[in-house]
């Protein structure tokens, strides 16, 4: 399996290559260079079977010879084994055709849990065997930063560095990273919105000496082992609701649009899928760019769904490259468009051959389906699934097709607004119940990149080992 750039100026590389690397050194993003088939057969085969189990089918293709199926199994069932519920990304049932995919039962109650549990894994595995460090850095609107901190925690052969916007996180999720004291964690809280955050690692990446020197590597969605891992649960899911005879759809909480791009990547892999709803909150370049064929930043506005307060998608550059029929020439055009002027657009008669549907819900048609979604189903839920549930009732147009939305966080992580909602106080599960009693250590740091890498190259072990 090979690995090339949306971009189409840097290096060929293969699985264990694109995992170390993430983004690439053109400032484009990684992606397969032909997407592997599974027959209906093939996927038939899934029923019955663990998750972990099917994450070592679905997945091994992509990994090519680097890492073997006997070690890659072991992987898999490593990784799902914290989860609390056994099938790790069970279904549940709202309505006559109407299903919840609950993402949240691993170690920090997030959907990111189900890929950086294995990243972490993936690590673990290259590192060693090549003898080296690394130093993550990313940026996280939540729930990132958590769920990989989590995976990295007290490794040696890591240093995480983790920047999220400065009061625009839960304080559930803030601490989730910041009370984590291992010496190679180091939460950073940037004066400033995600999109500033994120802008900040891409300028680290594309700054070649330090990348090179401190072995920069990413656990955000630019790298592809995050989303890869997240494509299992789109076919356990559908193997569970008939696929592949019978074709589901998913409504997906959207921000950075990795989540709903790994529902891409099933589809492309052979699993029949009616429509990939795009579901916003009231940033919704994704929902404008999918109803207009227009992509044009806007200022971002802090929400009671924060990790989707995004206005420049990451993994939108992957789509944008099959959109075009991987042209790397046409994908530089538009980026540069975005970076110069602010925004692109796109022909709607190339964007209507694509799966996807785009809706946004607001803060009050949000808060809404929260109480009603209690009233009606007895589901408590948290406010970026009732996105999801809002905009597929407005995008859904087959009632019998199943309708999937992603449950992608515990309303525990954002309490104020479940509330709000509801007048009900979601709890934490008993072991995070003295979450809010342990000690916290972060740092804040302006909207600065020279401040940022000389704060990163103080605390890099890499350099001391150098």
């Amino acid at each position: 399996m090979e690995y090339i750039s949306t971009r189409g100026e840097a290096p060929v590389l293969n699985f264990e290559e694109v995992v170390l690397t993430g983004l690439a050194r053109d400032g484009g993003l990684y992606v397969p260079k032909t997407w592997p088939q599974l027959s209906k057969d093939e996927i038939r085969a899934l029923a019955g079977k663990s998750y972990a189990e099917v994450a070592a089918e679905v997945l091994q293709p992509f990994l090519g010879d680097c890492i073997s199926p006997e070690d890659f199994r072991e992987m898999t069932e490593k990784a799902y084994s914290s989860f609390s519920h056994k099938a790790v990304v069970p279904l549940s049932q709202l309505g006559a055709n109407d299903f919840l995919m609950e993402l949240y039962h691993g170690p920090t109650l997030a959907f990111k849990d189900v890929a950086l549990q294995l990243l972490g894994l993936l690590y673990d595995h290259l590192l060693q065997r090549q003898g080296k460090k690394v130093t993550i850095v990313g940026a996280t609107s939540g729930d990132t930063g958590s769920a990989a901190i989590e995976a990295c925690r007290g490794r040696d052969a890591v240093d995480i560095f983790i920047l999220h916007p400065a009061g625009r996180v839960s304080d559930v999720q803030r601490k989730q990273m910041t009370t984590v004291l291992d010496s190679n964690v180091h939460n950073i809280a940037v004066e400033g919105d995600f999109d500033d955050c994120q802008a900040l690692v891409k300028a680290m990446f594309n700054d070649h000496d330090f990348r090179d020197q401190l072995g920069v590597s990413a656990v955000n969605s630019i790298n592809w082992a995050r989303v890869m891992a997240q494509i299992v649960y789109y076919f356990t899911t559908a193997v569970s609701l008939g696929g592949p005879d019978r074709k589901v759809s998913f409504s997906v909480p959207s921000g950075n649009f990795g989540d709903i791009y790994a529902g891409y990547c099933a589809s492309k892999m052979g699993l029949p899928i009616d429509q990939l709803i795009v579901a916003t909150n009231r940033n919704d370049i994704l929902s404008r760019f999918f109803n207009s064929g227009e992509y044009i930043k806007e200022g971002v506005d802090p929400t009671i769904s924060p990790s989707m307060d995004i206005q420049v998608s990451s993994n939108f550059e992957r789509f944008l490259f099959d959109l075009y029929g991987r042209d790397a020439a046409a994908v530089r055009a538009m980026m540069s468009d975005l970076e110069e002027k602010g925004g692109f657009s796109v022909k709607m008669a190339q964007l209507n051959e694509a799966t996807f549907s785009a809706g946004r819900s607001d803060e009050a048609e949000t808060l809404s389906q929260i109480s009603r979604t209690l009233e009606e189903s007895d589901k408590l839920v948290d406010p970026h699934t009732a996105v999801g549930l809002n905009v597929a009732e407005k995008c859904r147009k087959d009632q019998t097709v199943p309708m999937v939305t992603l449950s992608t966080a515990h309303p525990a992580k954002f309490p104020a607004a479940v509330e709000k909602a509801t007048k009900i106080h979601p709890e934490l599960p008993e072991r995070m119940a003295d979450l809010f009693d342990r000690e916290e250590r972060l740092v804040q740091l302006p909207n600065d990149l020279a401040t940022l890498q000389t704060y990163i190259k103080e605390r890099a072990r890499i350099l001391s080992a150098t």
